[in-house]
């Protein structure tokens, strides 16, 4: 009876074990969880930039002609930016994007041009996390057919 009394808290080697335990535990949740956010942000990027070539799309739909480099993408949500002297333009211009989007996540601003590099009708792109431009991970519109990919320009 005096030795079932004795016990009735941890020791501290049980309490030292179990803070060990909580730690590793935590260590793998955050190892796992750092490498995912890159992730997400390089898929938050594209699906931006898949969002913007549809709004450019829909400006040549609507305007007949893609943004030029003056207006930017600044003209798909607000008709401020629009540079032309045709009525007829200014009276076919809606808001295309909803909410601004001056800049991709990193807060780098995206990159447009209307006459192409790549054989494309623009030329649109973030300079990736890094905010170097003409690197690997520069999230970009235009395809590589010969790697089944889009890269970067080269210069």
């Amino acid at each position: 009876m005096k030795r079932a009394h004795m016990r009735k808290g941890f020791t501290i080697i049980e309490v030292m074990v179990v803070l060990a335990i909580i730690a590793i535990l935590l260590g793998l949740v955050a190892w796992n969880v750092v490498g995912k956010t890159d992730d997400a942000k390089v898929t938050a990027a594209k699906m931006e930039l898949d969002r913007l070539q549809t709004a450019l799309d829909d400006f040549k739909l609507t305007i007949g002609r893609y943004p030029s480099d003056e207006e930017g993408l600044e003209v798909l949500w607000s008709n401020d930016a629009l540079s032309s002297e045709d009525e007829a333009e200014e009276d076919k211009w809606q808001k295309f994007l909803k909410k601004p989007s001056p800049n991709d996540v990193w807060g780098n601003p995206w990159e447009y041009t209307v006459e192409s590099e790549h054989d494309d009708p623009y030329d649109l792109w973030s300079v990736g996390p890094d905010g170097e431009p003409d690197t690997e991970d520069d999230i970009v519109s235009w395809y590589d057919e010969e790697d089944d990919s889009y890269l970067p320009a080269e210069d």
